[in-house]
């Protein structure tokens, strides 16, 4: 009676084991056909390394004909037989494309796809949909998900490498631009806030054009006065301690008031407002910033850590178009202003006292409830026209 019991189930075993073999070798094209990959299918140097691809499929046979194919095309395969194991494998693993069957235990293909789209880490990967069915209310339903393909059994597997080419290119060019992206922001973030580089992101074309532009802005120039005689008396290694000191606390500054911060020069510094992301409020940001740079100096001056004794801050900002963009070589560019309006903040700057903020009519002009002095007009070196400054002292703030 025993052996009467045992015969079928070794029989099943050993039908299950050959079966299972016959699927493999069939997609390593030996099994005694002819069946090969096609060379045009070698997915492994899209990525320049194997693609990892995630299969799930809670019929094994399915499950191992799909990792025999992918894998003899030159790709790392993940499986899961259902669909928690597959949400746990993408979110541990990060595949580059997951082959998802419809009916499985534990969760649908349907909803897998549907959490995996709503997830951050896999948002954006390709996920194809493999099914038995063939109605249109199946495949709307795949796509209502956010399926990016969907495939009816049985298929061809040249066709199914070939739409799986296609998507993991997709994701190629998805992957360049994310680290585009990235190294954007990394730029971005020296240069302007962390909400402002938020905008840029959404439209870089628009923000960061290739060529200048003509565009209103304010243009602060601000520095260290007297630090001549404090290099003559410290250090090499005291000197930039200190300019780091301060730079850190007045760059700082500028970001807080979303300005742009353009390039340092020695004992000073220079950053711009209105680009590139504008506002109605420039003008009076930069004066703020200016108020607070000079307020944040004399903080400093105080501390015992840092000696800026007998130093002093002086600034000047001037209103007007520029031409803002990148400029430099082919080799070397600045996303900087030029023109009239950066000679007069500069020129202006270079006459501020320790202590004092000078700013033009132009600027003066652009603001709302600030306390300034009026100061007899004057005409800088190299102008034709004079200006007329206004002055804020730290005295008085």
């Amino acid at each position: 009676m025993p052996k009467t019991k045992d015969a079928p189930v070794l029989k099943a075993s050993a039908e299950f084991t050959s079966l299972r073999e016959k699927s493999r070798d069939l997609a390593k094209g030996a099994s005694g056909s002819k069946t090969s990959i096609d060379p045009k299918m070698d997915l492994s140097s899209l990525f320049g390394r194997k693609p990892r691809i995630l299969v799930a499929d809670d019929d094994w046979l399915n499950r191992d004909l799909l990792q025999a194919y992918l894998t003899a095309s030159g790709c790392e395969v993940l499986t899961a037989s259902n669909g928690e194991e597959a949400l746990t494998q993408a979110l541990s693993y990060s595949p580059d494309l997951a082959l998802i069957d419809v009916q499985m235990p534990k969760m649908d293909g349907l909803e897998l796809c549907r959490r995996l789209k709503a997830t951050a880490a896999t948002r954006f990967m390709p996920v194809v949909i493999i099914t038995a069915l063939d109605s249109e209310d199946e495949k709307l339903n795949a796509f209502e998900v956010g399926a990016d393909d969907f495939i009816t059994k049985p298929y061809s597997s040249i066709v199914l490498l070939a739409r799986v080419r296609s998507l993991l290119r997709i994701k190629r060019l998805h992957d360049e631009v994310e680290s585009r992206n990235e190294l954007l922001r990394e730029v971005l973030d020296r240069y302007v806030a962390e909400d402002v580089a938020d905008v840029i992101l959404t439209d870089p074309e628009r923000y960061l054009k290739l060529y200048g532009e003509t565009r209103p802005v304010t243009v602060l120039f601000a520095d260290i006065r007297n630090f001549v005689s404090y290099t003559e008396q410290h250090t090499g290694p005291e000197v930039v301690r200190t300019l780091n000191h301060v730079f850190e606390g007045l760059s700082r500054v500028i970001f807080a008031h979303k300005g742009t911060f353009d390039k340092y020069l020695g004992d000073g510094l220079m950053a711009f407002y209105g680009a590139p992301v504008a506002g109605d409020d420039d003008a009076q940001r930069a004066v703020a910033t200016a108020v607070e740079m000079q307020q944040l100096f004399e903080q400093m001056r105080e501390d015992p850590d840092i000696d800026l004794k007998g130093l002093g801050l002086g600034v000047g900002l001037h209103s007007g178009e520029a031409i803002v963009g990148n400029i430099g070589s082919s080799r070397v560019m600045d996303y900087t202003v030029v023109g009239d309006v950066v000679n007069v903040a500069k020129r202006l700057h270079d006459r501020a006292k320790p202590g004092q903020i000078l700013f033009t009519s132009e600027t003066y002009k652009e603001l709302n409830g600030v306390k300034a002095k009026k100061l007899r007009s004057l005409k800088l070196p190299g102008r034709q026209k004079q200006i007329t400054p206004y002055v804020i002292s730290v005295k008085d703030l």
